[in-house]
C-alpha cells in the first residue's frame, strides 16, 4: 500500500494554496482552468517580509539581504559589505496551525573595488505533522514531511549600471510515507537547478531632482526534475521567468517613494487534460496516452521553450499564465518603510489574487520588517497571512562592537 500520491502529492498540492473561484458557468470554468502544475511548489513561495509586502516583487528593488531569492545581481550593488536575514512565515493558518515557511540569506562583498558578491540562502519548508490511519482508525504512524533547498551565488558588476548573477542549488522533497508492512520505503526527491539574473540601474534627473530607475530580470529553477514514487511521477521544477522594473523618486529631503511592477511566467509546459481528447474511442485514448508519455519524459529544457507555445487555447491562454505584482514603497531617512502591492493571477491559472501591505524598521545594526496578505476571495486559504523578517547588516554589527573597544 503507497500512500505517496494521494497522501503526500496532496500536500504539496495545497502547499501553494491554488484557490478555484467558480464562475456562474461552471462548466466554461472546468473547461477552461488548468493551472500549471510543477513539484516541490514551496520553491515560488515569496520569502521575506519586504518582497511580500509590495504584491511579491523584488526583481528591480533596491537590494537588500533576500535578493536571493528577487534577484541575485542585485547583490554586485548592495550599499553594505555583507548582511543576513531571517524570515519566518507562518503558511496557511486558516486551515492548520503548524505550516510553515523558515528562510535564511545573506551576501557578502568581496574585494576593495565593490563589484562583486558572493551570496547563500537556506529554505525549509514544514508541512507540519501528517497521521496515517489504519484500517479501524487507529493511527498507525505520523511524520513531518518537508521541502528544503540550500544555493550559493556569484554576482558581479560589468559596467557602473549592470550586473548579473548565478546561483547554483540543490533542493530535497521528503513528502512521502513508507509502508513497513508492505516492505515500501519511501524515499525523498532530489534536484537541482541554477538561476541566471540580471540587473540595470539608472540615475536620471527629472526636473531638480535625482531619480533612480531600474530593470531587473531572473531565470529561477533551471534544473533537473524530481522523480516522486521512486521514479513513477516525475515533476518539474518551478522553473519561472521574472521581469521588473523599480523607479524611485524623492518626495522631499529624507522621503522618498519607489513605484516597481513584476512580471512573471512558469516556464513549465502544461500537463495534457482527458478532457481535450475524446477519450470515448481508442484513438482519443491514444492520443491523450501519447500525449501524457511525451510530457513526463520531455527534458525540462525542451520544456521551458514548449511552455510558450503548448497552451490549448493559443495565445490568449499563454498571456493567461502571466503573473503580474505592483508596489510601492516609501522611506523616511532609509529608517522607517512602508510598503503596500497587488498580485494577480489569472482565475484559470489558480486564481491567487490578493492584496499585501506592510511596515519596517531600521537601526544601524539591525531591521524588522513585517507583511500582511488579504485575499480578494474570503475563501482563499492565504488570507491573512503573515511574515517577519529579521535583518542584520554587519557593517553596522562592526561598528557597534568596534566603538566599544
Amino acid at each position: 500500500m503507497n500512500l505517496l500520491r494521494n497522501i503526500s502529492l496532496l500536500i504539496a498540492l495545497m502547499a501553494m494554496s491554488v484557490h478555484t473561484a467558480w464562475a456562474d458557468d461552471g462548466n466554461t470554468m472546468k473547461n477552461e482552468f488548468n493551472p500549471i502544475q510543477t513539484g516541490v511548489t514551496s520553491l515560488s513561495i515569496a520569502p521575506d517580509a519586504r518582497g511580500a509586502s509590495m504584491g511579491d516583487l523584488g526583481a528591480a528593488t533596491d537590494p537588500d539581504a533576500n535578493s536571493q531569492f528577487w534577484n541575485p545581481s542585485k547583490y554586485a550593488f548592495a550599499y553594505s559589505n555583507a548582511s543576513v536575514s531571517l524570515s519566518y512565515t507562518p503558511w496557511l493558518r486558516k486551515l492548520v496551525n503548524d505550516i510553515f515557511l523558515a528562510n535564511l540569506a545573506g551576501y557578502w562583498k568581496l574585494g576593495s573595488q565593490d563589484n562583486q558578491a558572493l551570496s547563500a540562502s537556506l529554505r525549509y519548508f514544514s508541512l507540519g505533522e501528517v497521521t496515517q490511519n489504519g484500517m479501524s482508525g487507529e493511527a498507525v504512524q505520523s511524520l513531518n514531511p518537508y521541502e528544503m533547498s540550500f544555493d550559493v551565488g556569484y554576482s558581479r558588476k560589468l559596467s557602473e549600471k549592470f550586473s548579473m548573477g548565478v546561483v547554483f542549488r540543490y533542493i530535497y522533497s521528503d513528502l512521502g510515507f513508507s509502508d513497513s508492512y508492505a516492505g515500501d520505503q519511501s524515499t525523498g526527491a532530489s534536484a537541482f537547478s541554477a538561476d541566471i539574473a540580471g540587473y540595470y540601474t539608472s540615475y536620471p534627473i527629472i526636473g531638480r531632482n535625482e531619480c533612480q530607475w531600474s530593470w531587473g530580470w531572473n531565470i529561477s529553477n533551471i534544473g533537473t526534475k524530481v522523480a516522486y514514487n521512486n521514479g513513477e511521477d516525475p515533476a518539474f521544477l518551478p522553473t519561472n521567468l521574472r521581469l521588473g522594473t523599480s523607479f524611485t523618486f524623492p518626495l522631499a529631503d529624507y522621503h522618498n517613494l519607489s513605484l516597481n511592477l513584476d512580471l512573471n511566467k512558469l516556464l513549465v509546459p502544461a500537463k495534457p487534460r482527458q478532457m481535450d481528447y475524446d477519450m470515448q474511442t481508442p484513438e482519443g485514448q491514444k492520443e491523450y496516452a501519447d500525449a501524457l508519455a511525451d510530457w513526463e519524459d520531455m527534458s525540462p529544457f525542451t520544456g521551458i521553450f514548449k511552455s510558450f507555445s503548448d497552451a490549448p487555447g493559443g495565445f490568449k491562454e499563454e498571456l493567461r499564465e502571466i503573473m503580474w505584482s505592483f508596489g510601492g514603497e516609501y522611506s523616511y531617512n532609509n529608517q522607517f518603510f512602508l510598503r503596500a502591492g497587488y498580485f494577480y493571477e489569472n482565475a484559470m491559472k489558480g486564481n491567487r489574487q490578493y492584496f499585501a501591505a506592510g511596515a519596517g524598521f531600521s537601526l544601524n545594526v539591525v531591521r524588522l520588517d513585517a507583511s500582511y496578505m488579504l485575499a480578494t476571495a474570503q475563501s482563499s486559504p492565504l488570507d491573512q497571512t503573515l511574515r517577519f523578517t529579521l535583518t542584520f547588516d554587519m557593517d553596522g554589527l562592526k561598528d557597534l562592537f568596534g566603538g566599544r573597544r
